[in-house]
């Protein structure tokens, strides 16, 4: 099967080509046609598997049937958990959509509302948003959906997850009854499902992965080393490998900031990007990333939801995450549709629990290697495989005035002040093969995505 096969029509084909894009990955080729036929879906798809093409592609087929969207009306509302994860879809519909005469618009919180007010006096075809910033707009008048036909939850499951199924319900209420629903989501779990009750009729289910499952054509493996070397081991890591685009992940937006002043300090290009930076400061490090400016993107895991960067070759867990699931999502920014990637966590003794929900999650065990002048003092005990299934976790409550994805210490213009915030912190034996000074050559990924308001030309 090819795009052309699909039947869409020759000016998305046209975009496609562009990007050298031919063959549609398996989700893409169910959920294309699905979508296409009028019904309303529900897929199930984890991260890199081309989700949002599956999803933004038969949208921008099925606009071009209907009338432009008047004056603060969206004709396509797409939902996202994240800001970045809204710039990302957005990028897409633009793309995608470049030989159309369809509008588009994004709308996030962390920026200024009164531009994001002044777009959307135009109207557009396709409005992607965050739930509590896209609330705002509504109360204000600033957005009308009499003219909605088509609306997307993506990344349904994290949106649960964050707590913003208050938010999705009130933005459910406002919408027409007569549309066509289409919920994407790593996983149909029960909270999932009793959502979609409420919202799909008689929907085609999709799946094409299992749950927190990783890409084989991801490479990993752990350093086991002391916590006040890890700095040090990443830095060599990145010069013996000559690793030219890497994305580092860290636990706290402290930690974050800073690793990227210790890789400065070593002559290694960083930028940090998470919560506390302001969306200007995010978009631009993101951009810079991409087209090889800066050599590591430092990053909490909020931050670096939605992250789309092509061919990105390194992922280096700096702390292991907390969630165990968190692990997934982080290695799944490489090794996308198909390409190959690495993923490397550097593991003190101390995340030994982490390490073991990890291994227990995804049902294999790590393969650790040591490198020269980094043996721990203090060891990284014996892995060994738990496979007891794991009971599903309730989804947060949402927190007071909790907005677009923000934790403590953000702030956003535009939204209620948000009160006190509370300040968040965030193997066997050391032994088997010691890596040497191999690694792969990596190249830069392509242009950022956007982060203002965009518009299909």
């Amino acid at each position: 099967m090819t795009f052309s096969t699909i039947g869409l029509l020759p000016q998305i084909q046209e975009a496609l080509t562009e990007k050298g894009y031919h063959t549609p990955s398996p989700i893409q080729a169910q959920a294309i046609p699905a979508v296409l036929s009028g019904r309303d879906v529900m897929a199930a798809a984890q991260t890199g598997t081309g989700k949002t093409a599956g999803f933004t592609l038969p949208l921008l087929e099925v606009l071009m049937q209907g009338k432009s969207a008047e004056s603060n009306q969206a004709r396509a509302l797409v939902l996202t958990p994240t800001r970045e994860l809204a710039a990302q879809v957005a990028d897409s519909v633009a793309t995608y959509g470049k030989y159309l005469p369809l509008s588009s618009a994004v709308v996030f919180g962390g920026v200024k509302i009164n531009p994001q007010m002044m777009r959307l006096r135009r109207g557009a075809d396709v409005l992607v948003a965050t739930p509590g910033r896209l609330l705002d707009l509504y109360q204000q008048g600033a957005v009308k959906f009499q003219q909605l036909e088509v609306l997307v939850l993506d990344e349904a499951d994290r949106m649960l997850d964050m707590g913003f199924i208050h938010d999705i319900k009130k933005i459910i209420a406002l919408l027409p009854k007569e549309r066509q629903t289409l919920m994407f989501s790593a996983t149909f779990s029960d909270d999932i499902r009793q959502l979609a009750k409420g919202l799909v009729k008689d929907p085609v289910e999709i799946s094409v992965s299992p749950r927190n499952t990783t890409a084989k054509t991801v490479e990993q493996w752990i350093c086991p080393v002391d916590k006040k070397q890890k700095a040090g081991l990443l830095i060599q890591l990145i010069r013996d490998n000559d690793w030219q685009q890497v994305l580092v992940f860290s636990r706290t937006k402290h930690g974050a900031n800073k690793l990227a002043k210790q890789l400065e300090a070593a002559g290694i290009t960083a930028a940090p990007i998470h919560g506390n930076k302001s969306q200007g400061a995010r978009t631009k490090a993101l951009a810079d990333f991409k087209r090889g400016a800066v050599q590591a993107l430092v990053a909490t895991d909020i931050a670096a939801r939605g992250l789309d960067i092509d061919q990105l070759p390194q992922v280096v867990n700096f702390d292991l995450p907390n969630v165990a699931e968190d692990y997934v999502h982080r290695i799944g920014r490489t090794g996308r549709a198909g390409a190959k990637g690495q993923a490397v966590s550097l593991v003190c003794a101390d995340e030994f629990k982490e390490l073991f929900a990890i291994e227990r999650l995804i049902q294999q065990l790590l393969r650790r290697e040591l490198v020269d002048g980094f043996e721990p003092v203090h060891d990284v005990p014996e892995s060994k495989l738990d496979r007891r299934p794991i009971k599903p976790k309730k989804p947060k409550k949402p927190k007071p005035d909790h907005r677009d994805g923000q934790r403590s210490g953000d702030t956003a213009r535009g939204h209620k002040p948000a009160g006190k915030n509370k300040r968040h912190t965030g193997g066997g034996k050391p032994g088997g093969a010691r890596r040497g000074n191999s690694g792969n050559r990596s190249r830069s990924g392509g242009g950022a995505a956007k982060s203002g308001q965009t518009g299909n030309r």
